[in-house]
């Protein structure tokens, strides 16, 4: 972790995290704990979840870690019930996790099309069903979305993961038209190529990292904690003014 910037607005207020174990998602949990946040994630990889809670063990802020798979929509409800009973009423929501699997046209079944679609954006929606109510007894909250900018550069070869991706833009703006009466604001922060422990074990190469340094302004691949201190922006007050919002930290790709 770099600097840590103080956000006030952050401190004990309750946090859930999707997809919270690794890569993004584990940046994002830990840039809420320094803030003194109450932090819960949510993960169906047991072995990684457990693993960040006892990195955290012996210190004064310790995050909350509930096994989930995220396609099983009970299961996620009953995940965040037993968050709000542990920690108290939800202030921030992150809707980050998903599966960038490649997949070519030719292999698509309606069942993987189906199960792209649940891992990618159908969680997203009742994840957010199932916390508004507690940020409209609140008075306040924030909702943030992690979109992907593949389907903004046009990338092939997983049409149903850039096609859900896709969707979250127009989920993130519809809600926060819904919800911004009660002073719920609701945003997608939209990475550019992350290069998590994922990333490098599957696809990036010498090659692959010259050609993308060379397509963005910025001269340096992007790590998770670009994406956690976005996050963090606009979770907290000094984005107040900020909705429906579709923020992409790219590192300035030309196109």
């Amino acid at each position: 972790m770099n600097e840590i910037v103080n956000y006030p607005s952050l401190k004990d207020k309750v946090v859930i995290i999707t997809g919270g174990a690794s890569g993004i998602g584990e940046s994002i949990v830990e840039n809420f704990l320094q803030q003194g946040s109450k932090v819960a994630f949510l993960d169906k990889d047991e072995k990684l979840g457990n693993k960040l809670v006892k990195k955290f063990i012996n210190s004064k802020n310790v995050p909350v870690f509930k096994l989930c798979d995220l396609t099983n929509i009970e299961k996620l409800k009953q995940s965040i019930n037993e968050v709000k009973k542990k920690l108290g009423l939800i202030s921030v929501l992150i809707n980050n996790a998903a599966n960038d699997e490649r997949h070519s046209l030719e292999s698509v079944t309606e069942e993987f099309w189906d199960d792209r679609m649940n891992v990618n954006l159908k969680h997203y929606f009742f994840a957010i069903q199932s916390v508004y109510k507690d940020m409209k007894k609140l008075g306040d909250g924030k909702i943030v979305n992690i979109g992907s900018f593949s389907w903004m550069m046009g990338q092939g070869n997983m049409p149903g993961y850039t096609t859900a991706k896709s969707a979250i833009m127009g989920l993130t703006r519809t809600i926060a038209r819904d919800l911004g009466e009660f002073n719920i604001r609701v945003n997608c922060v939209v990475p550019g190529w992350i290069i998590t422990e994922r990333q490098k074990k599957l696809w990036l190469t010498n090659k692959i990292k010259k050609e993308q340094l060379e397509r963005q302004c910025i001269k340096r691949m992007l790590v998770p904690n670009d994406i956690g201190k976005m996050v963090l922006f606009f979770s907290s007050d000094q984005s107040s003014g900020c909705t429906a919002q579709n923020y992409v930290v790219d590192g300035g790709i030309v196109h």
